[in-house]
Parts: structure tokens; C-alpha cells; sequence
């Protein structure tokens, strides 16, 4: 097989950055696949405006690789027949989900490829048996099959705390095009920007924040290190977020903003900061930061059926449920921040696709 390389228009979207939203999983109360609102999410998302699409992720639900349920093979045809009917006249990144031992992690890679999937988001999680230089070794393995997008994920949800030299020997991979950091914590996240800064690849490499708790500042922040005499800054050009699979109108819009005022020399930010408190206030409810994340998935999915876009959140794992004042928390930010919501929208659109509410 072929090295797998990046289309030109995609690698150059990706570069600029792009609202990435976390696809979720569909379901029927039988816990089947709900196959026509999984189309209709996908829709959803197209007609926000985002960037890019990731499926087969944490928040997809990581029990779609159970052979007895064996839906990830489903959900990554479905969405890209989805995106590729929509007939976009502009680049779109697809980006799926990539997970497990060696040998697991490389026929997800090859079923990537099959339904013509960008990149593949390598997670680095649920190995405790890998050591780094293994787990790099892993990585080139996939990097000769699909593009990679390196992905540093918190260990309350199955990641594991990662040194900077390992970044370091990440970002010399010559098929690692971009890498998100979803560590939830600053001092790993500066980590990652840190080796990304001092790699020979550094414009090679685009960053994503995946820090559901600290989108926008995020977004806001640059970093710069001196390196041989100059200056080198580095941004988080996007995000790719499991808190952006809802109210995604809202998050594109906000995403614009940022970046139109950035280009201008006119970002507010203090507004933009005070903005971003409160989208952190919201993901903690969703996300249900109070116990640990157990009901992030959950959250999501209750949000997405308020609005109309599934017909319940139910997950496959049975465990999988609001936490006691969950939804009593999801309540409060729906009353406080409005404003942050795309109810509307979301209204109008099911109207398009004639969905009754």
C-alpha cells in the first residue's frame, strides 16, 4: 500500500483551522442504530457550516467497537455518504476515530480509508501495557496507512498522562498533520505546543484544542518560545470538540468571530474571555465535570434530543446515564446563556427536513 497523503484543499483548510464537531451516535430505545437520525445529525452539522466531521470518537461511544455490536464500520459509511451526497463546493475534513492495540488500531485505519476518510485521530488511550517508544512505533504504523491526526486525551476518560519527549518524537512523524489536545490541563497542553514549537515540522502541524473546559481561551491564546534567536509563535487554529456536536450554529458563529477579529487586530478580549467562562460553565453541566465526566455522553445526547435531533439519549453502555443534578444543571445554563444555544436554528432546520417535532 501507498503512503496515504493529504489532498492539497483539506490539508490547507486544516492548516487555517476549522470547527471540527464530534459526531455522536444515533439510537433507537432497542439500542439499535437509529440510521436515519444519524444521517440527520451529519446533515445538521453540514448545514452549520463546520469544517470538518469526526466519527468513530469518544463521543460516537467507544461500544460501537464491540464485536457483538460492530457498528463502526456502519457509522463511518454512513457519514461519509452523507457529506460526500451533499456535494460541498468548498473542502471538507473527515476524520475518523482510530483506537486500540497495534493490530486493532491498523484495520481501523484501513476501514478509514476505505470510505475515503482525511485522517485518522489516533488515540493514545486505554494502553496501559504500551510503553511511549511502543506507542510511537504504533503511530508510524498507522501514519503509513492514513494521515494522522495525534490526539492527547484526559486520563478521567480513558487517556493517560504523556512526557514531551514523546510529542517530540510525535511531531517528527512525517505523516502527523495535525494533533489535538484534550489533556484538560494546562500544563500538558503547553507540553504539546512546546515540542510542536522546537520540531523542524512545526508549520507542518496544525493545533487543534480539545479542551472542552478552555475552548476559547484556547483559541486566544498565542505561544511563543525563542528558538535559536527567534521567535516562534504557535495557535490552536480550531477545534475539534465533543462540546461543539451541540449548539454547533452557535459554536461556528462564535468560531468566526474569533477569527475574523483576530485577521482585523479587533478582537475584544475581555468580552471573548468572559464568553468563554461561560461556554465553561455550560460544557461542566453537559459534561457533568462535578463526577468525573461519567455523564458527558449523556449529556450530549440530552441535549440533542431537547432540540429535536434524536428521540433520546440513549448510549450503549448501560452505565452510561445523567448523573444525579445532572439535568438540573443542564437546565440552569439553558436558562442562563441563551444566548450560547441554537435552539432556533435547529428548529428551522428540522422544519427544512420535515421532521415534526
Amino acid at each position: 500500500m501507498n503512503l496515504a497523503t493529504l489532498n492539497s484543499p483539506v490539508n490547507g483548510l486544516l492548516q487555517q483551522g476549522a470547527v471540527i464537531p464530534a459526531h455522536p451516535l444515533a439510537l433507537k430505545k432497542n439500542l439499535q442504530i437509529d440510521e436515519d437520525r444519524q444521517r440527520l445529525l451529519t446533515r445538521y452539522y453540514l448545514s452549520c457550516g463546520v469544517g470538518g466531521l469526526a466519527v468513530g470518537v469518544h463521543t460516537t461511544q467507544f461500544e460501537i467497537r464491540n464485536p457483538k455490536i460492530n457498528l463502526l464500520e456502519t457509522v463511518l459509511r454512513i457519514t461519509a455518504e452523507e457529506i460526500r451526497t451533499a456535494g460541498l463546493d468548498r473542502p471538507f475534513i473527515k476524520v475518523a476515530g482510530i483506537c486500540g492495540q497495534a493490530s486493532q488500531a491498523i484495520k481501523e485505519a484501513e476501514l478509514a480509508r476505505k470510505y475515503g476518510y482525511d485522517l485518522g485521530l489516533l488515540s493514545m488511550g486505554g494502553l496501559p501495557e504500551y510503553s511511549e517508544s511502543q506507542l510511537i512505533k504504533r503511530a508510524f504504523s498507522i501514519a503509513e496507512i492514513i494521515p494522522v491526526f495525534g490526539f492527547y486525551l484526559q486520563p478521567a476518560v480513558g487517556g493517560r498522562l504523556l512526557s514531551y519527549q514523546f510529542w517530540t518524537e510525535l511531531a517528527e512523524i512525517q505523516n502527523v498533520h495535525a494533533i489535538k489536545v484534550a489533556a484538560f490541563n494546562r500544563y500538558k497542553t503547553l507540553d504539546v505546543v512546546r515540542a510542536v514549537c522546537y520540531s523542524g515540522r512545526r508549520d507542518a502541524i496544525a493545533l487543534y484544542t480539545g479542551n472542552d473546559d478552555n475552548i476559547v481561551a484556547d483559541l486566544l491564546t498565542p505561544y511563543k518560545f525563542e528558538i535559536d534567536g527567534q521567535i516562534v509563535e504557535k495557535r490552536f487554529v480550531g477545534g475539534l470538540l465533543g462540546h461543539w456536536a451541540i449548539w454547533t450554529k452557535a459554536a461556528v458563529n462564535l468560531f468566526h468571530q474569533i477569527r475574523e477579529g483576530d485577521k482585523k487586530g479587533s478582537l475584544p478580549v475581555k468580552e471573548l474571555l468572559a464568553i468563554g467562562a461561560n461556554i465553561t460553565d455550560m460544557n461542566a453541566a453537559i459534561f457533568d465535570a462535578n463526577n468525573s465526566f461519567h455523564g458527558c455522553i449523556a449529556g450530549i445526547q440530552e441535549v440533542l434530543r431537547r432540540q429535536g435531533l434524536l428521540q433520546g439519549r440513549w448510549c450503549l453502555n448501560s452505565e452510561e446515564q445523567l448523573s444525579p443534578g445532572q439535568m438540573e444543571e443542564i437546565d440552569r445554563v439553558y436558562k442562563y446563556y441563551p444566548q450560547y444555544t441554537d435552539d432556533a436554528y435547529v428548529k428551522e432546520f428540522l422544519h427544512k427536513e420535515q421532521i415534526l417535532l
